[in-house]
């Protein structure tokens, strides 16, 4: 990936990639002013930015309190709750559950169905009148960000749950009100809404394996490090790195959240949300941007 402004950007800085120091408790702090000039070279409007080290317990903290519609970012927490119901013994992760694309919406119960052209994964409606197992569903809707395998596992285990799950855990402003394409709550102004901080919280939780237990904690990784979208935080990275993610983008919105892991050191995790840029390849390029900045000042 050709980065030329960030590559100005880190040279006027002082900083270079030839050399290979341990990084110091101020590293990230050092790399604010260029994370800061390419947010404002890109023309967003807003760009939340939360940032934690689990090794050095750095954070680096921009615009992170700002909500922003969630798009598909929501999907975590739902993934979460739906591990902790197990946990819980009210579902298990092999049950099977009918496919079926008919919803109610928030507003007004009134029913609405997804399409799968305006989704980014049509297996899921292959199996419409069949069934899936929860694990094979939560799989489509992290990997492939599938809609439809969404609103079927919000309505397993209800919005109202992800919300009271994501207060337990610390995350007070992330909102998950509804299932995807419900266009009469969307035309109210019930969208599904999150900051990069609450992000940054649900996915340490995940980081340090301190939600439910390890081997949840692992599985959830597993899964997200699957994702199929990788132009984001994964794009600014080297090769080597291991990226548990999970995108989301609607109109003039695009996010990337996830945990970075880099051989010798523990994981950090980073969020970056961005509203207002129109052309997709150009918000790639900033969270790329964004996501190699931090990269390089963690790790040089």
């Amino acid at each position: 990936m050709r980065l030329p402004l960030l590559i100005a950007l880190l040279v006027a800085g002082g900083l270079t990639v030839a050399t290979k120091a341990r990084p110091s408790n101020e590293s990230l702090a050092a790399a604010r002013p260029q994370i800061e000039a390419l947010i404002g070279a890109s023309g967003a409007e807003i760009v939340g930015l939360a940032v934690y080290d689990t090794q050095t317990e750095q954070t680096l903290l921009i615009k992170e309190r700002v909500s922003l519609h969630a798009a598909s970012t929501m999907k975590v927490p739902v993934m979460m709750e739906i591990f902790r119901q197990a946990e819980a013994n009210k579902l298990a992760l092999d049950d099977p559950i009918e496919v079926q694309n008919r919803f109610s919406s928030i507003v007004d119960g009134s029913a609405y169905r997804l399409t799968r052209e305006d989704d980014s994964d049509e297996e899921v409606y292959r199996q419409i009148g069949k069934k899936m197992p929860v694990i094979e569903l939560i799989n489509h809707m992290i990997t492939r960000s599938s809609n439809l395998a969404t609103n079927i596992l919000i309505e397993k285990v209800k919005a109202d749950n992800v919300n009271q799950l994501a207060r337990e855990l610390g995350a007070n402003e992330i909102q998950v009100r509804r299932g995807v394409e419900d266009s009469k709550a969307f035309q109210a102004g019930l969208n599904n809404t999150t900051t990069a901080y609450d992000l940054m919280l649900l996915l340490r939780w995940i980081a340090e394996e301190r939600f439910l237990n390890k081997n949840a904690c692992r599985k959830m990784i597993e899964i997200l490090c699957a994702q199929h979208f990788n132009d984001g935080i994964p794009a600014g990275l080297p090769a080597e790195a291991k990226v548990a993610h999970k995108t989301g983008d609607i109109t003039k919105h695009n996010h990337d959240a996830g945990i970075v892991y880099l051989a010798g050191r523990k994981p950090y995790v980073i969020v970056v949300l961005t509203k207002g840029i129109a052309d997709q390849k150009r918000s790639h390029l900033l969270i790329a941007e964004i996501s190699r900045a931090v990269y390089l000042a963690l790790n040089h």
